[in-house]
């Protein structure tokens, strides 16, 4: 009997070995999946924004236009889609889209994304390739389409100028750190994939405000996503590292810290904004600085500036 039990107790211990050896390495897994599957962030980041006459020029009837405004910025007491919006445009929230496009773009339109400023389609933009989806966000977001629904404006400036942390120093050098830790409990690339879009990208949270960032950039890991000339040129904010968009990929990842809040700035927020929502698919912390370089140091750009609604036709109601 003793005999017996001891063999037993060896069983137990094999089969804890072998569940050992079977744990799954979510984030080496998901990593390996958007390797295989061209979904790295050059590829993610190609062609992936129109400005809104090359989206009405193309004429309206070949997208699929989602619009994902929801809330009631002007106070009127109905949605702003109602207020006005595309012609053809689907009234979706954040959290459906991804289902909405699943089950009502049927004949394989590429997706077109705005919100109110181009910030948060970025972010859905993203999302959506990921899953395979041919879609493309609307520069400027319904600001860009017409002046009646202009959030840009008044958000511009040079917000830099309040504070010390403008900088014209050498970017520090790039840290290496583990890599994140994920935990969703699944064990095949596309569907941790899909878990942690549902986590942290359907939800809309990418943005922080560039005051908060201005007074204490300390307490954000930040990345400056222009080339080096511009960097040299403008100057960043103090302690943000140099980063040239299209030369950053799944093989740098050791340069983010999972443990930060991660903050990327690029001219407008926009290409930030699909940047932050990658980075949250892999489970990084991370968001855009909202309005990036316009509404801090906007009268110095020479280039990449917010400058008007082209005033495009737009129906209202539902």
């Amino acid at each position: 009997t003793d005999t017996d039990s001891d063999t037993d107790a060896d069983a137990d211990s094999d089969a804890d070995t072998d569940a050992d050896t079977d744990v799954v390495d979510e984030f080496d897994t998901l990593t390996t999946y958007m390797t295989d599957n061209g979904l790295d962030l050059p590829e993610m980041t190609s062609s992936w924004i129109l400005s809104a006459q090359d989206v009405f020029d193309a004429g309206l009837e070949n997208w699929f236009i989602v619009d994902l405004r929801t809330s009631d910025k002007d106070g009127n007491g109905v949605v702003d889609y109602i207020d006005g919006h595309i012609e053809g445009a689907h009234s979706v929230g954040m959290g459906d889209l991804a289902a909405y496009v699943d089950a009502n773009n049927t004949d394989g339109k590429q997706v077109l994304v705005y919100c109110y400023t181009g910030t948060t389609s970025a972010q859905a933009t993203m999302g959506l390739r990921l899953l395979g989806h041919d879609a493309v966000s609307l520069k400027w977001g319904m600001s860009g389409w017409h002046s009646d629904f202009d959030l840009w404006t008044g958000n511009v400036g040079d917000a830099a100028l309040d504070y010390d942390s403008w900088s014209t120093d050498a970017s520090p050098a790039l840290g290496s750190y583990d890599m994140a830790e994920l935990a969703t409990g699944e064990t095949d690339g596309a569907a941790i994939l899909s878990t942690q879009l549902d986590a942290r990208v359907w939800d809309g949270t990418n943005k922080v405000l560039a005051a908060d960032v201005l007074a204490s950039p300390e307490d954000y890991q930040i990345f400056n996503y222009w080339g080096v000339d511009d960097w040299d040129h403008y100057g960043h904010i103090d302690g943000a590292y140099q980063l040239t968009p299209g030369e950053i990929g799944l093989d740098d990842l050791s340069i983010f810290d999972p443990g930060a809040t991660i903050v990327i700035y690029c001219w407008t927020g926009q290409t930030a904004a699909m940047f932050a929502g990658w980075l949250q698919a892999l489970g990084y912390d991370a968001y855009a600085l909202l309005y990036s370089a316009n509404t801090m140091i906007y009268s110095s750009l020479e280039s990449h500036k917010w400058s008007a609604a082209v005033d495009l036709p737009y129906v209202t109601g539902e």
